[in-house]
């Protein structure tokens, strides 16, 4: 769907729309939204935050700052989901560019107004930057290391950044509001990776997306190692399904977590046969051989443990031995499913 509108650079600072679902960041929420009030953008801005259905003291936070501040806005997002909130807020907008904002982030003062000289000088439709976890617990910070380094979530530059060029697709992202409408807006059917999916069609439509290193976010983990579970489940789960439904835009590193899983629980199995082979007598034993998949993995954790969050105390390390295995094993347990397609109903329910 096609709208008319000014062409965003035919002024100096073309106004800007934060765009943030919001459900149950009772914690987060006013961190996020006081960093986009503090930008040092210099256009006009609005922020709209599309609130779920929370069960905390979510929206209680959200209308004090709305009744101290107006250009904060909020509207109801009774799906709950993110894509849902998401294009509630869009669609709610009012200037051309569209600033994606999530309840666990904090943008830098100069976030925007780099955003949008990238935007000007690159022609992209879209740009994205680093994602820079930082934590503020033990745990937290393991979970921080881990996303920030290659043996966590597989080196992407939106992770442990790169050199500025197209890309295949951007974290958050700052966009052209009238290409997203264009291009159909965020899948609502798609509760996780709904990024990946738009700036796929984004760049099938002929668009560019984009991605500088000068653009950083600051993102809080999950704080608890239950919701980190529940997060990578479903976020393995949907790549999974998307992974199905594009096979061609697949690639290697997508399959390394579930080819690890399977690995390492089969060779776990085939160890355990060959146990009580050895314990009978039977010939079988030799699959005694297979405890080596699940012991290179342990060795590869271990290892992991000790260089990576080199420097952050002994708790830190410590809690990294259990984030590590969570994150590889809920994104691989979720991807073997969501690939199958025996998680049809799942799928349906993990929108967060």
């Amino acid at each position: 769907m096609a709208v008319a509108e000014t062409p965003p650079f035919d002024v100096v600072h073309p106004g800007v729309s934060y765009v943030m679902p919001v459900l149950n960041e009772e914690r987060d929420i006013r961190s996020a939204v006081e960093s986009l009030i503090a930008q040092d953008y210099e256009g006009p801005f609005e922020v709209i935050l599309a609130l779920g259905p929370s069960v905390d003291r979510t929206n209680e936070v959200v209308a004090e700052m709305s009744r101290v501040d107006p250009r904060i806005r909020s509207i109801p997002n009774p799906v709950g989901s993110t894509p849902a909130g998401l294009n509630v807020a869009i669609r709610a907008s009012s200037h051309p560019i569209t600033v994606r904002v999530d309840a666990h982030s904090v943008l830098p003062r100069d976030y925007t107004r780099l955003a949008v000289d990238a935007l000007r000088r690159s022609g992209a439709d879209n740009v994205g930057g680093i994602m820079r976890a930082e934590g503020r617990t033990p745990f937290e910070k393991a979970v921080a290391r881990a996303y920030g380094s290659r043996v966590g979530l597989g080196g992407t530059p939106h992770h442990v950044g790169g050199a500025e060029g197209p890309t295949e697709t951007a974290y958050l992202g700052v966009f052209l509001r009238r290409r997203l409408l264009e291009v159909g807006l965020f899948d609502e059917g798609v509760k996780r990776g709904q990024d990946w999916e738009l700036n796929r069609r984004l760049r099938l439509s002929g668009g560019l997306v984009w991605f500088t290193p000068d653009l950083v976010v600051i993102y809080r983990p999950r704080p608890s190692l239950r919701k980190l579970a529940r997060q990578f489940v479903a976020t393995g789960l949907w790549r999974g399904e998307l992974s199905r439904r594009f096979p061609k835009a697949s690639t290697l590193r997508y399959l390394i977590p579930p080819a690890m899983v399977v690995g390492v629980l089969l060779g776990a199995v085939l160890g355990l046969v060959g146990v009580v082979g050895a314990a009978v007598g039977s010939p079988v034993a030799w699959l005694l051989l297979g405890f080596v998949v699940p012991a290179v993995y342990a060795v590869f954790v271990v290892t992991a443990a000790i260089a990576v969050p080199r420097g952050d105390g002994l708790r830190t390390r410590a809690w990294f031995l259990v984030v590590l295995p969570t994150i590889h094993f809920g994104w691989g347990v979720g991807f073997v499913f969501g690939f199958s397609m025996l998680t049809k109903n799942i799928t349906e329910h993990t929108g967060r």
